[in-house]
């Protein structure tokens, strides 16, 4: 990995990673549950047979103020007009604010309309009784007294409770039979109760049934003026992240954050200097690159060529630096490298002469050509010194 990302990159993408991970985590855990199509809960995001999508829909239908409520009980404000909250069959028990929440809705002139044993942990006055299992089937219940609750609803179908019977004198009976309540309806405060002992009026299967729509909307009123909140919150549905930081500054935040970060990004380089070409390496070395001419001219059988080669740079070396022109012979050369540099006018002479010889001659033998190309080496050597040294003594 290190040779594509250097180490800043590799940061910058592991701070993003785990973005993300705390991101899906919190959608995970804070987005709304979802539903199966099999569930029996009646919830309003269900189409199942025991579901309540279906009643949802209709009381929008009707021209009810109705919407989904994904927040606790002690959320719950003072009723603006006509409030009705629907908690049907509740699955998460509520703590002690949301009891004192509820007993303030209604106080303040709310309603509730509950259904299922469990609601009694919500309902002030309320004592629990045992529900019936799913396939024992359905009964009619007649109903008991003239009420509101009863127009246009003779008789209701739905789960029979097992011998429920209100202990309190508050709470009336409105649709039962002899052996058992299905419908009773209280005042408390301001506002009213009606607890169902089984949901089934209002689920997709059972709202058809004769009377059950009826009680439906009996239960909540007209829908001039009604404003329903239908409890998704205690089956288990909470409310979105977003939800929860749309009322706060946070998106602001977030925005902001979002342009820093892509400021950033744009912004970001790796490039410290200019852009240049990549250096391509010679694939020979220097050591190579003299094997390989020596080899060429011992193929070539050309030993004066190297003689010559060598024997040209020392002449344009010495005359340069001697001041004399370029032809100049080997005999003015020799005398004037004793007279300005101190060597040995003979031997500068011999070699210079044996090097004529050998250019002309091209059977020169590779042994004579390897020695007089070591002495002009030699002398070149000796040449580079001297004119080192002298520049030394003239700074």
């Amino acid at each position: 990995m290190s040779r594509f990302f250097e180490p800043t990159d590799r940061r910058l993408l592991i701070g993003a990673a785990v973005l993300l991970v705390l991101l899906v985590i919190a959608a995970a855990l804070l987005g709304p549950a979802q539903v199966s199509g099999s569930a029996t809960l009646p919830s309003s995001y269900s189409p199942a047979w025991g579901g309540a999508e279906g009643a949802y829909l209709l009381l929008g239908n009707l021209g009810y103020q109705v919407q989904r409520w994904e927040s606790p009980a002690s959320e719950l404000n003072a009723p603006a007009g006509h409030t009705v909250w629907i908690l049907a069959d509740p699955t998460v028990a509520p703590n002690a604010d949301d009891r004192g929440a509820i007993r303030h809705f209604l106080e303040s002139g709310g309603e509730i309309l509950a259904t299922g044993s469990t609601a009694a942990k919500f309902l002030p006055g309320a004592s629990a009784f045992t529900e019936s299992t799913p396939w024992e089937g359905w009964q009619r219940f007649p109903a008991l007294i003239p009420s509101p609750l009863t127009r246009g609803a003779r008789e209701i179908t739905m789960l029979p409770p097992e011998n429920w019977h209100p202990h309190s004198l508050s709470q009336v009976a409105i649709f039962g039979d002899p052996k058992t309540a299905a419908v009773v309806s209280w005042r408390f405060g301001g506002g009213r109760i009606v607890w169902w002992a089984a949901a089934t009026p209002l689920t997709n299967g059972g709202i058809r049934q004769p009377g059950n729509l009826a009680l439906l909307l009996n239960s909540i009123g007209p829908a001039a003026g009604t404003r329903v909140l239908w409890d998704e919150y205690y089956h288990g549905v909470r409310g979105t992240l977003w939800s929860f930081l749309a009322p706060t500054p946070a998106p602001w935040i977030l925005v902001q954050f979002g342009l820093v970060l892509l400021a950033l990004l744009f912004t970001y380089s790796r490039r410290q200097g200019p852009a240049r070409m990549p250096e391509e390496p010679s694939r020979l070395s220097p050591l190579e690159f003299v094997e390989t001419l020596g080899d060429l001219y011992y193929a070539a059988r050309a030993g004066s060529s190297a003689v010559e080669t060598a024997a040209g740079r020392l002449r344009f070396l010495l005359t340069h630096q001697l001041g004399l022109r370029a032809g100049a012979a080997a005999e003015e050369i020799s005398r004037s490298a004793g007279r300005r540099l101190g060597w040995n006018q003979a031997a500068l002479s011999a070699t210079l002469d044996r090097a004529e010889r050998a250019m002309r001659n091209p059977a020169t033998s590779h042994e004579d050509a390897l020695q007089l190309v070591r002495e002009i080496h030699a002398w070149i050597a000796r040449l580079q010194i001297d004119h080192a040294q002298n520049r030394k003594e003239n700074k």
